[in-house]
């Protein structure tokens, strides 16, 4: 696939001077997701960790839950930008998208709590996860110490993937958020990890409906944004026993929902 990077001419102006030079910026391209003749969805996405992308969305749509549940993945060589999924016997794909998920607003396929809920496969109540505030107030630049590509760019999402004591598993970037946590997830279900019990999900931006039912899909009991979440994500939080952080900075923090997991300093 192609590079996540590229380079364009800028005019750049600054108070009493101005100057033409190239600018580093991260890459936008389609990605379309196929199962034999049948094309799944597409979305907007930086190229990168395409195949951690592909299985993070399985994964977010109910699709998969374990490893050998995709039989193989591969680059389709007459149509660029295009992944081929071949699913194990037995393995449903998800429904086919009748439009495009763009990388400013992921669409996982379900608007209602109750229908998230129904069909969870992990039971996040039952995680008994603790993590201590003072790891929670890491993570931030713990992932930001790992986003190579904004370094050069200043233009793209970041999910981290952490163990309860704050070790680094795995940290994705994209410019949508939504795959951003998609490639996380991707690369733990390709490693053999899910469920997620135990892991805590940073993400660089705020906490939306998705991304709580997408961390909860995967089994992550802790769900922690450096920014605000929506009513609908504390909402699906709360229903799906899933502890949902937000404004993770300065070294505080808002716990929305099930903050029996956060262990608050003596």
């Amino acid at each position: 696939m192609g590079q996540m990077t590229t380079r364009r001419p800028v005019l750049r102006l600054r108070p009493g001077r101005a100057a033409r030079r190239p600018d580093t910026l991260a890459v936008e391209e389609p990605l379309l997701v196929r199962v034999g003749e049948r094309v799944l969805t597409s979305t907007m996405r930086t190229p990168g960790h395409d195949f951690d992308l592909v299985a993070g969305w399985l994964v977010g749509e109910g699709a998969v839950r374990d490893e050998p549940d995709i039989a193989g993945m591969k680059e389709c060589l007459t149509e660029d930008n295009t992944i081929e999924v071949a699913l194990a016997p037995g393995v449903e794909p998800p429904r086919q998208r009748a439009f495009e998920t763009s990388s400013a607003c992921g669409v996982c396929g379900s608007d209602r709590i109750v229908d998230v809920t129904s069909s969870l496969r992990w039971k996040l109540q039952e995680d008994p996860t603790r993590i201590d505030v003072a790891v929670l107030v890491a993570l931030p630049d713990l992932m930001r110490s790992e986003q190579r590509v904004f370094d050069h760019t200043g233009g793209l999402h970041a999910a981290g993937l952490f163990t309860s004591s704050g070790a680094v598993v795995a940290v994705r970037e994209d410019i949508g958020r939504h795959n951003a946590v998609d490639k996380v997830i991707g690369s733990a279900l390709l490693a053999g990890r899910l469920p997620l019990a135990g892991h805590v999900l940073q993400v660089s931006g705020r906490a939306s409906f998705e991304l709580v039912q997408k961390a909860a899909a995967a089994g992550v009991p802790v769900l922690a944004a450096v920014s605000a979440p929506s009513s609908l994500a504390v909402d699906l939080a709360d229903e799906c026993g899933l502890t949902l952080v937000g404004f993770v900075r300065g070294g505080g923090m808002n716990v929305y929902s099930h903050p029996d997991r956060i262990r608050v300093g003596r």
